[in-house]
């Protein structure tokens, strides 16, 4: 993937740790890693540790773990670890060991990755580094080999990786990728199941049919080692969000949603996949696949090793449905999906057929309430300090021309002032304009103390060329510049020479006399950062607050703080920022990251649904076109006390934070639809080969929390019912007695029913048509 917040490395490890020992030895050849002497195709997930808690590790790693995954991916996150030379820090979510422990713990692998520090996908930019790229390759590889660490190193995106670093894909879709050597397995480093979200953008999704057909067809061709990019995502806590422009949301439509919640039925119909790819994992690590061609567009692939076969029947098209002949049978295949067979014979799972539960979920409003008031705090409420407008710190420093905002700040702060005093004869005229270049990413200009206008790039274009109107005054006049960065470039060629700030020019044209005036090369002063951060007021502990009954809102360059009252229970917490304009939020002094309400996404661009036939990108399905971007910023459970919990906002342009709520994520729904043509499930797969049964489809409603119990069922009709989850109705053919079959198939009271799809359960409404079921069930 691109534009990621953290280094990117251009080397990975394979790094096996096993919770009973340190000696796992691992190796591979053409067809698998081989651990401890046996071949494995395995399944990886990204989790990325600082995105999340230390107290919500064991809880993804497990739900990550039940989902099928074998191995967690993550990055080394050099940019927490070493903010500044030689200074490190691995504490809280930066304990880079208790999280591979946590995972050990769970009994799964680690792939590292651990740097150096370069572009990830060194090989989709060598090629601007000229001579220099080969030698610095060879450099890193012969510099990781030499480490000794006994497990494979791999490079992605680096078709000239030399041996014996396995080169490896990122990409939607790597079944048509190979290995640059034939004793190299086949890796797909970033299967991508979602993209990332901009401020500024709509938000992407990936239909679950297309990523299970991803990794089928990846598995189907000789893949060994497939890792979703992300399993789970999280937040940019803090300033870490990179791009520029990328929001404080991670989520990346993954398996596990951003508050660790497991999304389905994304979750639940990749879990089956990787049950069905385990079924077959005796054949496919055993031998290459023989390819049959079963029609255009449609094939077999046949791996076949003494007594042990499995195959898989593919149908790329992505508009037509194709009933295809294998081996003496006839199999139905729907467009733009892959049947698996362990045994070359039976379906045990169809990618465009999804058994797995669907759930609603949505966030319920509640109000922010204030804490009473206590001798620390004596003033219950919202208080708030005015940010200094221009140069307000004595390390301010005067400089001739204007500098390069990264390379003055060392990104000690997304914040730099250029500050400029200058005489004018007369009031400059009604037409002076401030003409002013930035390298981007966005800037506040204030003229004697107020605000005369704003730049803001976006995410195709970071650099700014603004012309605003101001009033000048005959004497002395003060430009007050705020340049700011939203997270920092990280990929292209040459990223780091890329720069952002106001490098100019910056020129008053329309003065009275007809005259104008390059300020671009005259003595700026400069301070890094803005006074507040010096004074730690994130931190909510320091600072004159000021508590009078006037709270002035819809000003900028203002902090606000309120002592609240957490809500009650535990379920995953989000602050609903709207009414807010732009700046950075925190909770008992840890960030939760920028905010930025006011930027809307597109108008255009979404659609109502996302047909999963056909090749992904990111800007296929898109959903919240014509709204901010982000609104909900997530706040850990375990940073919250039980009392004596601050909220504090640097409000950049603007904002009421009256208007601030609480948004509480809850499950509101229990949804599947299922057919007749739908394999049985995939945990059925042996009772299924028993002589003299067979055995068909099947219905499972699990309630996603602990201690709950199905409480109703809102919706039941077994025939032609239409619709999605939360929209079900009724189609031509439907059973009269759907609903009052499944409310007493143990379904009313249980955590969780079972029922067959059958006529054999509720009658024959419509002969001649394959019938399916559909359910809505509510969980308290």
């Amino acid at each position: 993937m691109k534009a990621t917040n953290i280094v990117l490395s251009l080397l990975w490890f394979l790094f096996v740790y096993a919770p009973s020992s340190f000696c796992t030895n691992v190796s591979y050849n053409h067809r698998a890693l081989v651990i401890d002497g046996k071949r494995r195709l395995l399944i990886s997930g990204s989790i990325h540790y600082p995105r999340s808690t230390p107290e919500m590790w064991p809880g993804l790693i497990q739900k990550s773990k039940d989902g099928g995954v074998d191995v967690i991916e993550t990055y080394v996150f050099w940019n927490l670890h070493e903010s500044l030379r030689g200074q490190y820090n691995f504490e809280g979510r930066g304990d880079l060991v208790k999280f591979v422990k946590t995972v050990a713990a769970a009994g799964l692998y680690v792939h590292l990755r651990i740097g150096p520090y370069v572009e990830n996908e060194y090989g989709d930019v060598d090629g601007a580094y000229g001579l220099g790229a080969k030698p610095y390759i060879n450099w890193a590889a012969s510099m990781a080999t030499s480490l000794d660490t006994g497990v494979p190193w791999v490079m992605c995106m680096q078709e000239d990786a030399p041996d014996p670093i396995i080169n490896t894909c990122n990409g939607f879709y790597c079944d048509e990728f190979t290995p640059n050597s034939k004793a190299k397995p086949k890796i797909w480093t970033e299967g991508y199941n979602g993209w990332f979200l901009y401020f500024g953008g709509a938000v992407a999704y990936r239909p679950v049919e297309d990523l299970a057909f991803a990794v089928a067809r990846f598995f189907q061709s000789g893949g060994t080692l497939q890792n979703y990019y992300m399993y789970h995502g999280g937040t940019n806590f803090g300033r870490s969000a990179g791009g520029p422009f990328v929001a404080s949301s991670y989520d990346y439509d993954a398996p596990i949603d951003e508050y660790g919640i497991i999304r389905q039925p994304k979750w639940g119909h990749l879990r089956d996949v990787h049950k069905a790819i385990k079924l077959c994992e005796g054949a496919l690590v055993a031998t290459d696949p023989k390819i049959i061609s079963l029609g255009p567009g449609l094939e077999a692939a046949v791996y076949k090793a003494g007594a042990k076969c499995a195959a898989f029947l593919a149908n790329v098209n992505s508009i037509s449905n194709a009933k295809v002949h294998f081996r003496g049978q006839s199999y139905d295949l729907p467009a733009w999906s892959v049947s698996i067979l362990p045994d070359c014979k039976n379906v045990v799972l169809n990618t465009a057929k999804i058994n797995s539960a669907s759930m609603i979920s949505s966030f319920v409003t509640e109000s922010l309430k204030p804490e009473v008031a206590s001798l620390e705090d004596p003033s219950p409420g919202w208080s708030w300090i005015s940010e200094p407008i221009g140069i307000s710190k004595a390390a301010s420093f005067a400089k001739l021309g204007l500098l390069e905002q990264i390379n003055t700040t060392a990104d000690r702060s997304d914040y730099l002032w250029y500050s400029l005093s200058l005489d004018i004869k007369d009031d400059g005229g009604a037409q002076t304009v401030l003409h002013i270049e930035s390298l981007g990413h966005a800037f506040h200009a204030f003229i004697n103390g107020k605000l005369a206008g704003s730049g803001t790039g976006n995410k195709e274009n970071y650099k700014l060329n603004v012309d605003l109107p101001v009033t000048l005054v005959a004497g002395k006049n003060i430009i007050d510049l705020l340049s700011l960065t939203v997270g920092l470039q990280n990929f292209g060629a040459f990223f780091d020479t890329w720069g952002a700030g106001i490098t100019g020019p910056v020129i008053l044209r329309g003065l009275k006399n007809g005259s104008t005036l390059n300020l671009s090369s005259q003595k700026w002063t400069y301070q890094v950062g803005l006074k507040g951060e010096d004074l730690d007021l994130p931190s909510g502990n320091s600072g004159q607050w000021n508590s009078q009954p006037t709270l002035p809102k819809n000003q900028p360059l203002t902090w606000y703080k309120i002592n609240f009252v957490v809500p009650s229970g535990n379920h995953p917490i989000a602050i609903d920022l709207m009414g807010m304009g732009k700046g950075e939020a925190w909770v008992n002094g840890q960030s939760i990251g920028r905010y930025w309400p006011t930027y809307f996404s597109p108008i255009d661009g979404c659609t109502n649904s996302c047909d999963y036939r056909g090749s992904y990108d990111s800007s296929k399905c898109l959903k919240n076109c014509g709204k901010p971007s982000q609104t909900l910023y997530h706040v850990p459970r375990s940073w919250l006390q039980p009392n004596n919990n601050t909220l504090v906002l640097f409000e950049e342009s603007g904002g009421d934070p009256t208007q601030i709520s609480f948004a509480i994520k809850k499950i509101e729904s229990l949804c599947s639809h299922v057919s007749e043509s739908h394999p049985p499930p995939v945990d059925l797969w042996n009772s299924d080969t028993e002589p003299g049964r067979k055995i068909g489809p099947e219905m499972s409603l699990e309630c996603p929390y602990p201690n709950q119990v199905i409480s109703s069922v809102k919706f039941a009709s077994f025939g032609t019912p239409q619709g999605t989850c939360g929209n079900f109705s009724h189609g031509q053919c439907s059973s009269n007695e759907a609903l009052s079959i499944v409310q007493k198939v143990a379904c009313i009271g249980s955590s969780s029913c079972s029922i067959q799809v059958s006529i054999n359960t509720f009658g024959n409404p419509c002969r001649g048509v394959t019938k399916s079921l559909a359910v809505e069930a509510a969980c308290t």
